[in-house]
């Protein structure tokens, strides 16, 4: 009996543990710069200012990975660190050595379709009302044991959710469902690694998470934690039940009924299908291969700044040496275009202080389809 109430105390403890993390996840997400307590806003000259900043301090990098420093990306990451161009930077460098090692835009439908396979995390076929891609997750469904093939998974579904963003979006709205939830499901291992790679490699990512049908431990401890977070963080976090009248208020709010799947109190009776999403994904990875390939085409050719941005964005050593022995474009080459063609790609690699050879920009903003300015 000792034992048994032994091990429930210790299962509840890591439940404890996975919200805290979670909870802070999704407080380092939030827009949000304070000053002696005080809420501070920027103007745009004041925010413009501070992207330079980071330029300057990313030095090379700039005409190297356009899609890295944009306005848009060194945005979400300065607002990340509450306009911190200090952490910032260093925040961008890490994502960068992150994705040098990891190499998330690789990373195709055949590496993780085991994973899939009970929908325990999938791009729904419908958008929120403002237009914003929707991820479903359900953490009851897990289906396997390998934390790096469950960290896998996540990261390639976080890739492909970013890549279908729309044009005029740059976060996306989680849907999880907690049926089949139990202790069990649980994993505070995968949960602090979950935390650590949306915070710190996919800032300013997350509009909106429901917690739908949750388990009414998470409700109890939210209430606790509710008073210590910022407004913006906790408005981010929805409770619905679905025998709840004003909690469905915010589901009819946020979504077109016949668009949403019955098993969140919508009217459309589909559900998750493994071979129709497989069919899907595969799809995607094509078109994902596709804009890689046209990237690095673009960066042969123009051997500087790219207009046209892509999610991801790969810059091999060989390109990065062709870069550097290219001839220039114009007779008139800035001073920062010069300082890049001379760096060579080891250079660039030690200052990344990474030995891999794929450069790509993490927390991409915008998809190429959509002509955007991205990273």
């Amino acid at each position: 009996m000792s034992c048994g109430f032994g091990s429930a105390l210790r299962r509840v403890n890591e439940s404890v543990d996975c919200l805290l993390r979670l909870v802070n996840c999704v407080r380092m997400n939030t827009v949000k710069s304070k000053g002696n307590g005080v809420e501070k806003s920027w103007s745009l000259e004041e925010e413009k200012a501070k992207i330079n900043e980071v330029r300057e301090i990313l030095g090379p990098m700039v005409d190297m990975l356009p899609n890295l420093c944009s306005d848009a990306s060194v945005s979400r990451y300065l607002r990340a660190r509450n306009w911190n161009v200090e952490k910032a930077s260093k925040m961008m460098k890490e994502s960068l050595k992150w994705r040098l090692e990891y190499k998330p835009e690789t990373i195709r439908w055949g590496d993780v379709a085991h994973e899939a396979e009970t929908g325990k995390i999938y791009r729904a076929d419908y958008l929120d009302k403002n237009g914003r891609t929707v991820l479903v997750m359900r953490p009851g469904f897990q289906n396997t044991s390998s934390s790096k093939g469950q960290i896998r998974y996540l990261v390639y579904c976080l890739e492909n959710a970013i890549f279908n963003l729309a044009a005029n979006q740059e976060q996306m709205v989680w849907l999880i469902d907690f049926q089949g939830w139990t202790m069990g499901s649980v994993s505070v291992k995968v949960t602090r690694e979950t935390a650590h790679i949306l915070q710190d490699y996919y800032p300013e990512r997350l509009a909106l998470g429901i917690l739908y049908n949750p388990p009414r431990i998470f409700e109890s401890f939210w209430k606790v934690v509710k008073p210590f977070l910022e407004h913006k963080t906790y408005k981010k976090v929805k409770f619905v039940y679905s025998d709840n009248t004003e909690s469905q208020k915010i589901m009819t709010d946020l979504f077109e009924m016949d668009k949403l799947e019955s098993a969140f109190g919508g009217h459309n009776p589909a559900g998750f299908d493994l071979n129709k999403y497989a069919e899907k994904m595969k799809e995607d990875d094509q078109k994902m291969s596709a804009f890689i390939e046209s990237a690095s085409s673009v960066f042969f050719q123009e051997q500087s700044h790219v207009s046209v941005l892509q999610p991801e964005f790969s810059v091999t050593e060989h390109q990065l040496e062709s870069s550097s022995d290219s001839s220039p474009s114009s007779d008139v080459e800035s001073p920062r275009t010069a300082d890049t063609k001379n760096l060579s790609a080891n250079e660039m690699k030690e200052q990344l202080n990474c030995k891999n050879t794929t450069i790509a920009e993490s927390g991409v903003s915008r998809p190429l389809i959509h002509m955007n300015d991205f990273a």
